[in-house]
């Protein structure tokens, strides 16, 4: 058996287990069942992340704490972001904040957290208030003042959804593994970002800060997003599970601070009022951590 065909039968062997690991769509005999996990796909699918070797801290030869923005409006991010709209979609697709409520409310994530550094941890209860707002319509405050009882549909309930996510802030972990030589990334962190719960859909909506409405530990919850999957736009039969995008970096990000001894400051706290010079300091800190690797094997 010559090169080609042993190539061509890896190939199809890949293809193939890739189908079983898919839903039940080809076999099913009613819509029900088109999303059954079956024998098959048990057997084939290796259903656990891939697991962190681990990593004595005196083989990391150098190291460095990243923080990104990433801007769910880039196309390359859009993996992240969508579907906001899940009434006429199967329940197998969910985009990246239902996925991390979802487990957030059952309990599945509990490691979470009011900042980047991981300090102070949190409950649901506590970030329910810049996740859920009650108001009053105008015509509540009017029966109010006529001594009469509010009716529920004068009282509003707006409530952070999918659709309100604008990007996601990412720590990370540079290093140096001088065992094996090479730079490698290990995310540490990740937090969805909204515009402020009050402002939302008002007219002073576009003038406010993005805020951060929690941060999950990311090693905790990557069991909870392996089995979410993400769409492939290339390959609708091979999803790819959040875990997978995320540690692959499957995404793009803009650098908005590193550790440093100005208390670990953002980008926009030394340069002021020039989006621009920003954007260039933060290629400059992603080129410096690129070209460390390349120095490492100029003599």
């Amino acid at each position: 058996m010559n090169l080609k065909n042993l190539i061509l039968i890896a190939f199809a062997f890949i293809m193939t287990s890739s189908v079983f690991a898919q839903g039940n769509i080809l076999n099913a005999k009613t819509p029900d069942e088109m999303f059954e996990i079956t024998e098959e796909q048990k057997a084939n699918d290796n259903d656990e992340p891939l697991p962190y070797g681990y990593v004595e801290k005196r083989d990391v030869l150098w190291s460095k704490n990243t923080w990104e923005v990433v801007d769910l409006d880039e196309r390359v991010n859009f993996p992240l972001y969508y579907p906001i709209d899940t009434i006429n979609i199967g329940s197998d697709r969910r985009s990246l904040y239902q996925v991390l409520m979802k487990n957030i409310k059952n309990g599945t994530i509990d490691a979470i957290y009011d900042d980047s550094y991981f300090t102070n941890k949190i409950t649901l209860d506590d970030i329910s208030a810049a996740l859920v707002v009650t108001d009053t319509a105008d015509d509540g405050f009017r029966e109010l003042n006529e001594g009469l009882p509010i009716s529920d549909y004068n009282i509003e309930t707006k409530t952070i959804t999918a659709q309100d996510i604008n990007a996601y802030h990412m720590r990370g972990y540079w290093y140096v593994d001088k065992r094996q030589g090479e730079l490698k990334y290990r995310l540490l962190g990740i937090a969805p970002v909204s515009t402020d719960i009050n402002f939302i859909g008002s007219e002073d909506e576009f003038g406010q800060e993005p805020l951060e409405l929690f941060w999950v530990w990311f090693p905790g919850a990557r069991e909870v997003l392996h089995k979410a999957k993400a769409f492939n736009r290339k390959n609708t039969s091979m999803p790819i599970s959040f875990d997978h995008l995320l540690n692959s970096r499957r995404f793009n990000g803009t650098i908005y601070k590193e550790d440093n001894v100005q208390g670990d400051r953002r980008v926009s706290g030394y340069i002021n009022n020039n989006a621009m010079m920003q954007l260039l300091e933060s290629t400059r800190i992603k080129e410096s951590i690129r070209n460390l690797e390349q120095d490492l094997w100029n003599y």
